[in-house]
């Protein structure tokens, strides 16, 4: 059974009429989360964007906001067979403060194999919705557009005026969706105060900030030959593979020592990491092969680090022992390139948004709100060092466990209990008295 909201002092009626009208939604919520789920928006390659833009416009507009499109112009990823669009929706005096953000992305990675509903159904069952982008974050779009109209329905006033946006491509860094926006302006200090980005954490933590993330190639360059006179080349792959070894025994040993102050969720991501995202090698991919020696291994590296490690610790690290490898056998070559580079990231102690989150967990579920850090970066990074808004914090439905998993799944009591939390922490940053 789910507990009856705690009232806080003064606003008792308001506060029951916000979180009332979230729960009369919640057929409403649960539908809208569905529809969202069925547009298969799998990025890459950033299919069906338009038409989930187009659904979450409607949606907007029906609670009264004015809508626009933002078109990710001059990006390269902006094709015309996949266009970059992300929708945005303001309510209240557009120049009156404070002003509220809530964003989420709608681009989903692919569902991979393994499901055993359909990954794009909507399929509602148990109390529980399912489908790629149900937990990552799909819930959290409907969690923020129906906090938006719970507070229409209930009659707040604002002094200042709640945004709220879809935007695309947070999977592969947000540089045409949230990160486009900063950079042009549409999201800045002269016109956000807080944002609050409904991943998928759960309805009673708080997420303020990341780890740090360095994206990067290194590739092993060898010498082709005959393959039935390999003696004759220098396998790439071999050197790949004595590199993948040494980074195993020499840099894994240190990493798993290392533990970071700030409270990443779950427990062991707060050591740092390294991960091999991907490695092609040789004839990789040719349906018909012929015999030689590889000449080339590319290898793409995926390095979590932590605000403890600084980021040219974290890079030097890679280059020592690389070096070494190379050293140990003449003929040796690695080269590096880099991909991506985002230093940790969290939100000021003591900062309003957190405290409103806080107190609204508590008076709608009637446990403390815990605050935790995410394992992944997610688009804050983009809101603090692009737009310099740096009261942005992550909370919404979901169990981060199941982002990108078959069978992924929300609990829609957590969709409803986080659209309440959301409706009255922004009650609380941009509501009149």
């Amino acid at each position: 059974m789910r507990p009856a909201p705690e009232r806080q002092s003064g606003g008792a009626a308001l506060i029951d009429r916000v979180v009332a009208e979230a729960e009369a939604a919640r057929d409403e919520i649960v539908e809208f989360t569905a529809d969202l789920i069925r547009i298969p928006t799998v990025n890459p390659p950033g299919d069906l964007y338009r038409e989930c833009a187009e659904l979450i416009r409607g949606r907007l507009e029906e609670a009264g906001m004015a809508v626009q499109f933002v078109t990710a112009e001059g990006r390269p990823e902006h094709t015309p067979g996949h266009p970059r669009i992300n929708v945005l929706g303001r309510s209240g005096d557009p120049g009156a403060r404070p002003r509220l953000h809530l964003n989420g992305h709608f681009d989903v990675v692919p569902p991979g194999d393994d499901w055993t509903v359909d990954p794009f159904g909507g399929l509602v069952r148990d109390g529980r919705i399912y489908g790629r982008g149900a937990s990552d974050m799909k819930s959290g779009i409907a969690a923020a557009v129906f906090a938006v109209e719970a507070m229409r329905r209930a009659g707040v006033r604002l002094r200042g005026g709640v945004d709220v946006s879809g935007t695309v491509d947070e999977e592969s860094g947000g540089f045409a969706g949230v990160a486009y926006l900063c950079e042009t302006g549409v999201i800045s200090p002269r016109n956000t105060d807080f944002a609050i980005i409904p991943e998928p954490f759960g309805p009673t933590r708080v997420c303020v900030g990341h780890r740090g993330v360095y994206w990067f190639d290194i590739v092993a360059h060898g010498h082709t030959a005959h393959g039935s006179m390999s003696h004759l080349g220098h396998s790439a792959i071999d050197d790949m593979g004595a590199l993948l070894e040494a980074f195993r025994k020499e840099l894994g040993p240190d990493l798993a020592v290392r533990r970071s102050g700030l409270p990443v969720v779950p427990d062991p991501s707060r050591r740092p990491s390294l991960n091999v995202n991907a490695i092609v090698g040789g004839q990789a991919g040719e349906s018909v092969q012929s015999p030689c020696v590889a000449d080339r291994c590319t290898a793409t590296f995926d390095r979590r680090f932590i605000p403890e490690e600084r980021f040219e610790q974290v890079r030097d690290e890679i280059v020592r022992v690389a070096k070494a490898v190379e050293a140990e056998q003449p003929g040796r070559r690695f080269t590096i390139e880099d991909r991506m580079t985002v230093h940790p990231t969290w939100a000021p102690r003591g900062s309003p948004v957190v405290a409103a989150l806080s107190r609204a967990v508590r008076t709608v579920t009637g446990v403390d709100a815990e605050q935790v850090a995410s394992p992944g970066t997610y688009d804050q990074k983009h809101f603090a060092r692009i737009a310099g808004v740096e009261h942005c914090v992550a909370y919404g439905p979901g169990p981060l466990e199941e982002a990108h998993q078959p069978d992924e799944s929300c609990a829609v009591d957590d969709i409803v209990t986080s659209t309440q939390v959301i409706a009255l922490a922004a009650t609380e940053l941009v509501g009149s008295p």
